[in-house]
């Protein structure tokens, strides 16, 4: 059985940089490492206030106090976005999607769905919570364009980048006779996650030779983690980390994810593939990949963007 590392996940200040100085380079270039390395860092925010924090907590867990038949209201033409209940093989876990979460009117739309007369707290803080990391999910994306020298696609991608926002809630186990596993091993199928919890600790991040890390929050922080699609893109240079959720706590947990999808194809840019790194995957459509493996996802998981779209040299 693989061990449990005790490291900590590497933390790097990328905010209140200048673009084109010395220490904006220096953090690209980190990022760049860190995710080729770990495939994901810790990134603490000044946006993330306590009491902002508490407030995004708060409203998430209204939410999921609804009945089960409004939360099932919450649904999606795309793959794995709507209301997830709680399943035979993850009793624990539960999850709701808000897509196009950037925008004021669908978090409104998505509220009023779920409660009859609306509601505004909650719209105004998730729509706050959304815009706040959005940015900071551009702000990598366009880090690790730019250490690769491949800044001049970082403009297409803004304009077709599509936001998921995932709340999840995984409730403590009623007796040790129960499972702890909240979420299975998996790697994430978007381009890029952005990822916070409340005080409840629960996220392990498999890195170097099988072993776990298990993330510990810092306060104001986020994890920021990289996925198949983004490794694909990368052509094979960034690792997308295997990761789990195991619940030992006394008390729910809850975590929200940004999800970003591109609309359309992902391709690896041509100045990412030479003799060092011949081309590894095909240009592939992103939410039709999601679509094949939301389909067989019982039967793979890491193979899958390999199976989909790979290039066996």
């Amino acid at each position: 059985m693989a061990s449990l590392a005790q490291s900590k996940l590497p933390i790097i200040n990328i905010e209140n940089l200048k673009p084109g100085s010395k220490s904006w380079i220096l953090a690209c270039h980190k990022v760049r490492h860190t995710l080729e390395e770990y495939g994901c860092f810790m990134v603490v925010s000044d946006g993330l206030s306590q009491d902002f924090k508490n407030e995004v907590y708060e409203n998430v867990k209204t939410l999921f106090d609804l009945p089960t038949e409004t939360k099932m209201k919450n649904t999606s033409d795309k793959p794995l976005h709507g209301y997830l209940g709680p399943f035979r093989t993850r009793p624990l876990y539960e999850s709701m999607g808000i897509e196009h979460a950037t925008s004021v009117e669908d978090v409104v739309s998505f509220a009023n769905l779920m409660w009859p007369s609306g509601n505004h707290q909650f719209s105004k803080t998730i729509h706050s919570y959304a815009s706040l990391v959005s940015k900071l999910e551009k702000l990598v994306r366009k880090m690790v364009f730019e250490s690769y020298g491949v800044e001049k696609y970082d403009e297409s991608f803004d304009e077709s980048m599509a936001y998921l926002l995932k709340l999840n809630k995984y409730r403590p186990r009623k007796s040790d006779d129960e499972t702890n596993v909240g979420a299975m091993i998996h790697t994430d199928k978007n381009f890029l996650t952005i990822l916070s919890q409340n005080q409840m600790n629960g996220l392990e991040v498999q890195i170097k030779d099988g072993e776990w890390m298990s993330v510990d929050f810092s306060p104001s922080s986020f994890v920021v983690m990289a996925t198949d699609a983004f490794m694909a893109w990368s052509n094979g240079r960034i690792k997308s980390p295997s990761h789990r959720v195991l619940m030992n706590a006394e008390e729910d947990r809850y975590s929200i994810a940004l999800f970003s999808f591109k609309k359309g194809i992902i391709e690896t840019p041509e100045e990412l593939v030479d003799d060092q790194h011949p081309l590894k995957f095909k240009p592939f459509d992103h939410y039709k990949f999601l679509e094949f493996y939301a389909k067989n996802l019982r039967y793979l998981d890491e193979r899958a963007l390999m199976l989909y779209c790979g290039i066996i040299n």
